[in-house]
């Protein structure tokens, strides 16, 4: 004879339990996900000095007692967002600097095209950046382990292969100084290039994105 299974139930409370825990997990995911969302966007544009936790706390729309249990320190907080950052700048640097399938003129344009669009979409990176290294220049470039994504990529091979050929012979580091400088200087210098042209932010944007196909000709005359 089968033996008869006990009834498997869970209780009105247990349900009540599981269900609160479950909200709370997600109430904690987003309001982290939110908080690091205004600390993105106001580290970015004032930099580690100028920033107070009380502009994240605003810009997130939260307390700043909030803000305190999630991330204990502005630093650490700052830490979180600069790693990301550079992460996701280099990271995609290294995907194209490391496609086999691409010449390096390829490359070029895959590089003006895909950072611009970066700059527009957030044009407070490179500035961020660029002082934000200053003040430690060692610490998080070997974090992003950004000497080998460089030095070590097919992107540098191509380029040495192409000087052999060339009786312009140019440093690597040279030619990646020249077409990041291309791609970023005029976002740092924004302010100045837009009075200069009299440009509203549409404008300088349009003035960008034509940069896309002037930077990997100018690029090839360097070269040629």
């Amino acid at each position: 004879m089968l033996k008869s299974k006990k009834p498997f139930y869970i209780c009105t409370e247990q349900i009540k339990v599981m269900a609160t825990k479950k909200i709370n997990k997600e109430l904690d995911t987003s309001t982290e996900a939110k908080i690091k969302a205004a600390a993105r966007v106001v580290f970015h544009k004032n930099g580690f000095a100028a920033t107070r936790t009380r502009d994240i706390a605003e810009e997130a729309g939260i307390n700043l007692a909030l803000l305190n249990y999630y991330f204990r320190s502005k630093q650490k907080l700052f830490d979180l967002i600069m790693m990301e950052t550079m992460q996701g700048f280099f990271q995609s640097m290294a995907m194209v600097f490391n496609d086999e399938q691409t010449t390096l003129e390829q490359k070029v344009e895959i590089i003006a095209e895909r950072y611009i669009d970066k700059m527009i979409a957030d044009p407070h990176v490179p500035i961020f950046l660029l002082n934000e290294l200053r003040n430690n220049p060692s610490g998080f470039v070997e974090k992003v382990n950004m000497k080998q994504i460089i030095m070590g990529s097919v992107f540098y091979n191509q380029f040495q292969e192409k000087m052999k050929k060339s009786q312009n012979q140019i440093h690597p580091l040279n030619f990646i100084i020249n077409l990041m400088s291309l791609v970023m200087f005029p976002f740092v210098a924004s302010p100045i290039v837009k009075m200069l042209g009299g440009l509203k932010d549409g404008e300088f944007n349009k003035m960008m994105l034509e940069r896309k196909a002037l930077i990997p000709v100018w690029i090839k005359t360097i070269m040629s």
